[in-house]
């Protein structure tokens, strides 16, 4: 059985569209039973779905928490997108990236009533790569997500208890979060920028107009011009303190996504014109 949230208005026609994953189950044309409650714990949803007597329950981002009722018996697990205690909450692959952790990965761990506070079942890590979004680094975790859980459920660990003088909070993000400040270093507007793409997004001002930086790269160097300075306009180079940011993928309002060499072609940026990114 596979439980998931209800349809959701999407889109500009605000149509009830489902999500991915009950989108792909109903490609199985009933085969597989799906399950959209708007409360999980409600005894009758409760009721239906311990009437499968499944072998393990696997969650994933489902974004209710499962009552003790509905766990009472069950062989519970979560996939969740970090090495814990590191990045518990709601962003946590934004959180590893705005962080500059130098480790990234995924946890499998048993469901507990404080959030993400369970025993650690499994994890994985890769070596963060400065290159990467959050968006990146979310499709390379979901990639060896199965394997894990896989390896779980086979083996059944006993887990470890996470050390709670380890743990660190993701809080969730918001549109209000997705703004970057040169008076910083370039890499912490890399971390940022590449930490808050492809939502929330960061947004910056260019002659008064919206423009979405989407991905950067950061450079050694002590510009003398002020911070936002496009020091270069046709290589992207933005002034920061101490350093240099360059911009490699923007996106304008109601536009797709772009090289900035495509975009400079467009809109011929001058030398010495200010980009507008703080809060």
């Amino acid at each position: 059985m596979v439980v998931t949230q209800p349809d959701r208005p999407a889109g500009r026609g605000g149509a009830m569209t489902p999500t991915p994953v009950a989108a792909e189950i109903q490609k199985y044309h009933n085969q597989i039973p799906l399950l959209k409650p708007e409360k999980i714990n409600d005894p009758s949803v409760r009721d239906r779905i311990r009437e499968v007597r499944t072998d393990a329950f696997v969650v994933i981002a489902f974004g209710q928490k499962l009552g003790r009722a509905l766990l009472d018996g069950v062989y519970a697990i979560n996939l969740h997108g970090s090495i814990l205690p590191r990045w518990r909450g709601a962003a946590p692959i934004n959180a590893a990236l705005l962080a500059g952790d130098p480790l990234v990965g995924n946890s499998v761990i048993t469901l507990a009533d404080k959030m993400d506070a369970g025993l650690v079942l499994a994890t994985s890590s890769h070596p963060a790569n400065p290159e990467w979004t959050a968006g990146d680094l979310h499709d390379i975790l979901a990639a060896d997500g199965p394997a894990l859980v896989g390896q779980v459920l086979r083996d059944r660990p006993a887990g470890q208890v996470q050390d709670e003088a380890l743990v660190t909070i993701a809080a969730k993000l918001s549109k209000a979060d997705g703004w970057v400040d040169f008076r910083q270093g370039a890499d912490e507007c890399r971390r940022r920028i590449h930490g808050l793409t492809p939502w929330p997004g960061v947004t910056i001002q260019l002659r008064q107009q919206p423009l979405k930086l989407l991905r950067v790269k950061s450079l050694e160097g002590g510009p003398q011009q002020a911070p936002g300075t496009l020091i270069d306009p046709e290589k992207g180079l933005v002034a920061c303190t101490g350093s240099v940011l360059q911009l490699i993928e923007v996106q304008a309002a109601g536009k797709r996504a772009m090289s900035w060499a495509d975009f400079a072609r467009g809109h011929k940026p001058l030398k010495d014109e200010v980009l507008v990114g703080a809060n």
